[in-house]
């Protein structure tokens, strides 16, 4: 392929998963982004994207999961939901950041000492800030604009929570190599285990912001716009089909089979980009040479009708699937760079004879559960706006009541 020719898209659901899995490709849809995305663990390629991932995927268990969500989220979920029920009515977007910064921060590691709104809200800023620079590319303002601000950002947040983060997790990490402390004390977090581990890992200062960055920006954006995305489908639904309401506030299982539809019809990225380190063969999608991209069109192959059905492209809880595709398609990648936080997000799919009481959802349902739970419907006063900042579809403001 030329220098000047269109690079090769594929929006075929299988080409699409096959091409995912192809280790001569690595990431490239966040080139734009660097300043945020550099060297993170979602960007790195063969042994170096291999050896990161098995150190912080220690902390990423299906138990810490399920812990996360069965004993620390409800406390997180309630305090922000609280103010909210009081006014009865709220911002849905930015409802779902509030909800999710701190959980965030807790797994990546960085301490909020102060436990205020105020802090809270100086980190979501900053976070917000690191998302736009990391999907700088598809970003509709000036890009020379959003990288100062995201150059500001990262000194602000290495100053005030970083470093005072790294300084504590230090301290501790020498009193378990002095024997004073039980390793079992230690925080159990990615910071602490990047830490823990730089003898085998060695990451420079800017690299480790980076990576911090990287898991804040991606946790709390993710779940902010997945769990607007599930609630517009849900309420449109639930509008047209007046006999399924009673289930949604009955069968959490089946809230849960509405997230996953809703996540398959919204991938957080509508592309994934990958660029051959080697030259590469696609098969019949053509040929690569080392340096050249390859779109993968997510979107589409979420939607393809051979897969999904004919009614792929609009928003089906019943949906019937064959064995082995699942109910969120390709949204959570596939491969070595599946979504570490997939089970966090999503929960774990549901078997025959599942109980719903024994059941991890995922945080996304969860967020809708109690949504529901306490009536949440449209403001019939004010209109949902898009994110004019952004190509992607997202929600900029998605004004809800309570009934």
């Amino acid at each position: 392929m030329s220098a000047s020719a269109q690079p090769i898209q594929i929006s075929n659901f299988q080409g699409v998963m096959d091409t995912m899995r192809n280790p001569d490709l690595e990431q490239s849809l966040y080139d734009d982004g660097r300043a945020v995305m550099g060297d993170v663990l979602l960007t790195l390629h063969g042994d170096a994207h291999r050896q990161r991932r098995l150190i912080e995927f220690s902390v990423f268990q299906r138990g810490f999961f399920r812990h996360y969500e069965q004993n620390v989220f409800p406390q997180a979920l309630e305090q922000s939901l609280a103010p909210c029920l009081v006014a009865r009515k709220m911002d849905l977007v930015g409802f779902g950041y509030r909800v999710t910064i701190n959980l965030t921060a807790d797994f990546a590691g960085i301490d909020r000492p102060e436990k205020s709104v105020s802090e809270t809200t100086s980190l979501l800023n900053l976070v917000k800030i690191f998302s736009a620079g990391a999907t700088l590319v598809h970003s509709t303002r000036n890009h020379a604009d959003v990288e100062a601000e995201v150059e500001s950002a990262m000194l602000e947040f290495d100053e005030r929570f970083l470093i005072p983060s790294k300084q504590r997790r230090v301290k501790l990490i020498e009193e378990v190599r002095r024997g004073s402390m039980s390793d079992l004390k230690l925080p159990r977090d990615v910071l602490t285990v990047l830490l823990t581990n730089q003898h085998r890992l060695p990451m420079s200062a800017s690299v480790l912001r980076r990576e911090m960055a990287f898991y804040l920006q991606a946790g709390s954006h993710s779940t902010a716009n997945s769990t607007t995305h599930a609630m517009h489908e849900i309420f449109t639904w639930s509008a047209e089909n007046e006999g399924e309401r009673e289930r949604l506030d009955t069968d959490p299982l089946f809230v849960q089979r509405c997230v996953h539809e809703s996540l398959r019809l919204h991938p957080a990225s509508p592309v994934a980009w990958r660029r051959a380190v080697v030259d590469t063969d696609l098969g019949a999608y053509g040929k690569l040479a080392a340096g050249e991209s390859v779109v993968l069109d997510l979107m589409a192959a979420n939607r393809e009708k051979q897969v999904f059905g004919q009614d792929a492209d609009r928003f089906n809880p019943h949906r019937q699937l064959a064995q082995g595709v699942r109910p969120f398609g390709l949204t959570f990648g596939y491969g070595v760079h599946t979504c570490l936080g997939r089970d966090l997000d999503g929960g774990v799919l549901p078997r025959p004879g599942t109980d719903p009481n024994d059941h991890q959802y995922g945080i996304v349902t969860d967020l809708v559960r109690e949504l529901l739970k306490h009536g949440v419907r449209p403001d019939p006063d004010e209109v949902p706006v898009r994110d004019s900042n952004t190509a992607r579809q997202n929600w900029g403001c998605y004004p809800v009541i309570f009934t």
